[in-house]
């Protein structure tokens, strides 16, 4: 059996625990909005206070980045 991008990306979704306390955003954005977005997430929850980061990306084929941002919720 093969698998698409997609198949993947919905498996590893699946193994996440609902509770683990992180929010996450998902977007689908060309390559320099995508980060554009990701910057002005960063920097709009930092690091530091949220544990913020990039959880996932891939490319698509018509070449958008599909990307996942996660942030600690207890920092609100």
């Amino acid at each position: 059996m093969v698998f698409r991008p997609r198949d993947l990306a919905s498996r590893m979704a699946g193994r996440r625990k609902p509770g683990d306390g992180y929010l996450r955003e998902t977007f689908t954005l060309p390559r320099d909005q995508a980060r554009a977005r990701a910057r002005d997430f960063l920097t709009r929850y930092p690091k530091a206070a949220y544990m913020s980061s990039v959880e996932s990306w891939r490319e698509l084929p018509g070449g958008e980045i599909e990307f996942t941002m996660r942030r600690l919720a207890s920092a609100d």
